[in-house]
């Protein structure tokens, strides 16, 4: 018998978290239709002796809403085995959209996410007004992966309340109107319903995005309604009111009753507790409640460095005020001019006087850790190798340190700015929890600023391979059906006959994170970070090779995946 393709020899890790075995697996269009010893032929055969046979990867949190525009490959994610992402998260989404909002609902993405509001209208089609058209258009897109989305608050208000929805209060009708506007969206595909409470999510005017101070009968009625088309809940928690915001994903949860997640970044927690969330989410699932929490498998945060714009001053727009004005004056300029600015001894001594003057650098520079200039970039030291320590052993102010860096690496070191989870016992403790999932790496989002989109490399390649913390199986499993079942998508996610063959083929001994670049690809040469990763030797999507050895074949076999009510 002759398949489309078969994966000979590898070490099958079902997804199931069932011990791994050796075996093939064969497939035929989008199924896997055989496994175990396969007797037939391939069209085509990938030999993976000695490598892991895996699902392909779910990412639960993606901004990568407008990026699909002018990349269907949706890079990064795709090198880093990703098959599936959601977009939507956070509230900000393009769908449903009246013709009058749509600068509107772009300078929204643009202010929460950094994606350029001109490249966001310039680069999608804008055919849609219902969130069902919107799918309908990514399908005319064709993504390389596997897409789903979430319906958002902010697009939700904004069709039914207009300019009100920015903070202006709901009318009981309004609220009706909204609930059946979130149950249509998710009948007509939408898997869920995303939204922010975050207070630094804010208009491009300087306002919340609209829903940041949504009432509890407002969440509850929107709720109800995705509920009765088993659509999910995305929050993202304000953490200055942690209790009350916990209290309103039960009420939501409730409503539902389906499936509810939020972004979690871990927080310690009180009476002994290793986590913040603990007593609360322990209380929703004796409720019988399905609540899982999201979190960044590493530290999360800026990367700082000659070409980005993150630099060991902090930039005014995080701390009004921060920025002095020889480094405002770096800032604007370009990468080269930059270089030659650090290179420049008087203006380097202004820099560095600028820099012990202000307390802002004191304040943030512990953040700061160099990824290093190996292949791969170094996230888990610890404060022993922070930056101030290093400007101590050198008997140099911290900003010396950056500078000397900078200009010692023609420009192109790096340091990771640590944001959240800079605890790495925290964070291990916390992944072992059954209601935690890794995620949070806001593919898409935060062009310049930020690149977390290969958690699902550093899982693999630090907490099972390096660590031991967790094995093989359980590793893949959290990758895989864990974040399927979330999603309410009962064929992909494992690997068994009769499901979609969304597949990796994985160089477990060597996969790791390639080191952050800074490239200008997107429309109208907008800069953006990347990163590839080594060790994926094939990932197959819809049972296309759309990556192979680390590189894109150009295949595009992913499909628009839309909620089973």
């Amino acid at each position: 018998m002759t398949y489309d393709l078969i994966i000979r020899r590898g070490l099958i890790v079902d997804g199931t978290g069932a011990e791994p075995s050796i075996g093939d697996v064969a497939i035929d269009g989008d199924t896997i239709v055989a496994m175990g010893v396969i007797e037939g032929e391939g069209t085509r055969e990938i030999d993976a002796e000695g490598h892991a046979v895996t699902p392909g990867f779910i990412d639960l949190h993606t901004h990568l809403d407008a990026q699909v525009g002018w990349d269907p490959a949706l890079t990064p994610v795709v090198w880093h085995g990703v098959t599936t992402a959601l977009l939507g998260n956070c509230g900000v989404t393009f769908a449903p959209c009246k013709p009058e909002d749509r600068k509107v609902l772009a300078g929204m993405m643009e202010s929460v996410e950094d994606i350029p509001s001109d490249t966001i209208l310039a680069g999608l089609p804008w055919d849609w007004e219902s969130y069902g058209e919107y799918l309908d258009s990514l399908e005319r897109l064709a993504p390389a992966i596997n897409v789903a989305g979430l319906v958002g608050h902010c697009a939700i208000r904004t069709y039914v309340m207009g300019e009100r929805g920015v903070a202006g209060e709901p009318t009981s009708d309004e609220i009706e109107q909204m609930a059946e506007l979130v149950g249509t969206s998710v009948a007509e595909g939408a898997v869920g319903f995303s939204s922010s409470r975050l207070l630094a999510h804010r208009m491009p005017d300087g306002r919340n995005i609209p829903g940041t101070f949504a009432k509890t009968d407002e969440m509850v009625a929107i709720a109800k309604a995705l509920g009765e088309n088993n659509g999910l809940v995305q929050n993202v928690l304000e953490y200055s009111r942690f209790g009350s915001e916990m209290d309103l994903l039960c009420e939501q949860a409730r409503a539902a009753n389906t499936r509810a997640i939020f972004t979690a970044p871990h927080v310690p927690g009180p009476d002994g507790k290793a986590n913040a969330y603990a007593n609360h989410v322990e209380g929703m699932r004796a409720e019988g409640l399905d609540v899982t929490a999201l979190t960044l498998p590493r530290s999360g945060g800026f990367l700082s460095g000659l070409k980005t714009n993150i630099m060991v001053m902090p930039p005014d727009t995080f701390v009004p005020g921060s920025m002095t004005p020889g480094w405002k004056t770096l800032v604007e300029l370009d990468f080269s001019e930059r270089l030659d600015a650090i290179r420049d001894e008087k203006t380097r001594a202004k820099l560095i006087k600028e820099a012990k003057g202000s307390k802002f650098v004191d304040m943030f520079a512990p953040n700061f850790f160099s990824l290093g200039d190996g292949e791969a970039p170094i996230y888990d030291k610890d404060q022993s190798e922070s930056l101030p320590v290093l400007a101590e052993a050198a008997g140099e102010h911290p900003a010396e340190t950056w500078l000397r860096t900078m200009d010692e690496s023609d420009g192109e070191a790096l340091f990771h700015v640590r944001f959240f989870n800079h605890d790495y016992d925290a964070v291990e403790e916390f992944l072992k929890n059954d209601w935690v999932l890794p995620s949070l790496g806001d593919a898409g989002a935060h062009l310049t600023q930020i690149i977390d989109a290969g958690w699902p490399t550093f899982m693999l390649s630090h907490w099972h391979r390096e660590k031991g913390t967790f094995s093989l199986a359980e590793t893949i499993r959290m990758l895989t059906s864990a974040q399927a079942r979330i999603l309410g998508f009962g064929d992909r996610g494992t690997l068994a006959i009769g499901m979609r063959a969304d597949v990796n083929v994985i160089d477990i001994d060597v996969v790791v994170e390639g080191q952050p670049k800074l490239v200008n690809d997107f429309p109208g040469g907008v800069p953006r970070l990347i990163q590839k990763a080594q060790g994926y030797r094939a990932t197959i999507c819809n049972g296309s090779v759309i990556v192979s050895e680390g590189e894109l074949t150009g295949e595009r076999a992913g499909k628009v995946l839309r909620n089973n009510a």
